[in-house]
């Protein structure tokens, strides 16, 4: 029973009056209240006095402790703590929000807004944005353009007149050489050689004939065998032509041609050894081409070149001989083995 109930049965001093008790839970001034040992008299700080039905106010909390236990005598504390389980919803009522329960501190709600604010964000896509010419306003892109074109006609402008400076005499420096030379010196003055001297603008037909002996002893000369018509034949159509195909006889025939003079007798030891080169390819290709027949041996050959003018295009006006100049040369003595022999015949 509460201390603070009403209606209790303690004793009431003479005229309704409440006697206090004493520091040790003494009876009244009559001698009617209990010295000791009954429960009534052993009054504490919260103590029932009289019989009347009223309670007496609570002591001080400066007198001993209440014997009875914390639960019966003091009030609850305010809720601090975690709030205390609700009504457990039904199942059908509890879907996939209904993961903890409401409290009646209002903690429900924090933790439903705290939910919403941890909510993954979706990524956002890269715009790409326009660089270069295509960032600017289309005023500024005209100007662009319009700049980037006169740059380009002024650098390809250049180019030609220099191309035209280094490159050898033809139809346009012809007509317009003063311009060019007008627009390079001082400045852009070139003192090397990009291309050649002396470009080639000739076809140029190298033919090799033999002498041969017979296997009755008799000597006969063969044809002229084209050895030019039959590299270009075998380049013709040949993705991959060979080296030698391309340059052997070509390169022999230029060695030979730059070391001789206009009698076609050789000039140093170079002289000598494009003579020696050149009887060596003939003899390969009569070889090849079964120019001795059975039983045949090669004793000589001779070598002469067809020099024709490559025509000029339709629109240059250029006038050229398209007579052909032929160039003989005269008879080798070569060995049966293909080995040449020193001198000529």
């Amino acid at each position: 029973m509460d201390a603070y109930d009403t209606g209790s049965g303690a004793r009431q001093g003479p005229g309704g009056r409440e006697h206090p008790a004493g520091p040790g839970g003494g009876g009244t001034g009559d001698g009617t209240g209990g010295a000791s040992g009954s429960p009534e008299g052993a009054a504490g700080p919260g103590a029932v006095r009289g019989g009347s039905g009223e309670t007496a106010e609570p002591p001080p909390a400066s007198g001993p402790a209440d014997p009875r236990s914390p639960s019966e005598t003091a009030e609850p504390p305010p809720v601090t703590g975690p709030a205390e389980p609700g009504p457990v919803r039904d199942a059908a009522e509890s879907g996939p929000s209904a993961g903890t329960t409401e409290s009646a501190s209002g903690t429900a709600p924090a933790t439903a807004a705290t939910a919403e604010q941890v909510k993954p964000v979706e990524p956002v896509e890269p715009v790409d944005l326009p660089t270069g010419v295509a960032a600017l306003s289309p005023r500024y892109q005209v100007g662009a353009l319009v700049a980037l074109a006169v740059v380009a006609a002024a650098v390809c402008a250049h180019l030609g007149l220099v191309f035209l400076h280094v490159a050898p005499s033809n139809t346009l420096t012809k007509q317009h050489g003063a311009a060019v030379d007008e627009w390079v010196f001082p400045e852009f003055e070139q003192n090397w050689k990009l291309f050649a001297p002396n470009p080639l603008q000739q076809n140029i037909s190298v033919q090799v004939r033999a002498e041969v002996s017979t296997a009755d002893g008799e000597i006969r000369t063969t044809g002229w065998y084209d050895l030019s018509a039959e590299d270009g034949r075998a380049i013709d159509g040949n993705p991959v032509p060979s080296h030698t195909q391309q340059n052997e006889l070509r390169r022999a025939w230029d060695f030979f041609v730059a070391t001789h003079d206009s009698d076609d007798r050789a000039v140093g030891l170079r002289g000598t050894l494009s003579e020696s080169y050149l009887r060596r390819i003939a003899v390969l290709r009569l070889e090849r081409n079964d120019a001795a027949g059975p039983g045949g041996v090669v004793e000589r050959v001779q070598y002469r070149s067809r020099t024709t003018n490559v025509e000029p295009p339709s629109w240059s006006g250029e006038k050229v001989s398209d007579r052909p100049t032929v160039r003989e040369l005269p008879w080798w003595t070569v060995s049966g083995s293909g080995d040449p022999r020193e001198g000529a015949a």
